[in-house]
């Protein structure tokens, strides 16, 4: 008779009755050094030591009004708006995110492609890559709800069961980027520590969490050690820029109450070797337009 296959050994865990917290058991670049790709060594060093790097064009003028072009197109279609991959602002009823857009649209599926992109994905990361999320957060002026502080690879663990930190994401600005508009703050160095968060995950937890995060959020107390030890870093950029970040790198954004939206396009790239398991600290896995699989069609 078959035996049942081993479950890895959770070396992050999450979840429980306090807060803990654990070093980082996996590396920041998984390349060999020299690798080639469109990143300058510079500039892995500087992803290695902080968690993030920004770019400062990675995609021209012209593709960034291609790119907006398209995002108005998908706000203002009621098809999109009635599709859950839509979430909608609570106070406004507009729409604040969208996602699985790299599949909605034929445009940002080609950015999701793109080598500029995908090179560097592949480069940080030592192996081929496949989209694990995608959305466009719209933040228009007057109101637009932040992101409270959290770290990605926190939930894609709990809730998506991605065993280890081989995931980055990068956020491209589509309008400017200022420290006055809700622009992202990450916390240097903070992914270098894995905060296991305190409290069980809700049934369905996805349909709130996309809204407003509550399970797996860092206490008050967490949060201002990590901010006193590493500090806090706005990142502000003209709308073509680009921000590289680590899963485990504590970030966040804060709200939008200028005239000036700010607009941007995250995609989520995981190793294709760091395929998602069942969730280690969550009922069920989210739906596949949250957090795709290697080779999955929604």
């Amino acid at each position: 008779m078959a035996s049942a296959p081993t479950r890895p050994v959770d070396l992050y865990p999450t979840r429980g009755p306090r807060e803990e917290l654990i070093g980082r058991k996996d590396p920041v670049v998984w390349s060999e050094p020299g690798t080639p790709g469109p990143f300058w060594a510079r500039e892995l060093d500087e992803y290695d030591r902080d968690g993030f790097v920004t770019v400062d064009q990675i995609v021209t003028p012209d593709e960034i009004d291609e790119l907006r072009a398209e995002l108005d197109r998908l706000v203002a279609d009621p098809a999109v708006r009635a599709d859950e991959r839509a979430v909608v602002e609570p106070r406004s009823q507009e729409i604040r995110s969208v996602f699985e857009v790299h599949r909605i649209s034929e445009v940002f599926g080609r950015l999701a492609e793109d080598p500029r992109v995908l090179g560097r994905a592949r480069q940080i990361l030592g192996s081929d890559v496949y989209v694990h999320q995608s959305r466009v957060n719209v933040k228009p002026g007057f109101g637009a709800s932040g992101f409270y502080w959290h770290s990605d690879f926190e939930t894609w663990h709990a809730e998506d069961g991605l065993p280890r930190m081989r995931t980055v994401s990068v956020s491209i600005a589509l309008t400017p980027n200022h420290t006055t508009n809700g622009s992202l703050m990450v916390m240097p160095g903070s992914h270098r520590t894995f905060l296991g968060c305190a409290g069980e995950t809700p049934r369905d937890n996805y349909k709130r969490s996309l809204r407003m995060q509550d399970a797996g959020t860092p206490s008050h107390e967490a949060l201002t050690t990590f901010a006193d030890a590493c500090g806090i870093r706005h990142f502000t950029g003209p709308a073509g820029s680009a921000t590289w970040f680590d899963c485990n790198a504590l970030h966040g954004s804060g709200d939008n109450i200028t005239p000036y939206p700010r607009s941007n396009v995250f995609l989520v790239f995981n190793s294709v070797e760091n395929a998602p398991e069942a969730p280690f600290a969550a009922p069920v896995r989210r739906p596949s337009f949250i957090a795709a699989r290697p080779g999955e069609r929604s």
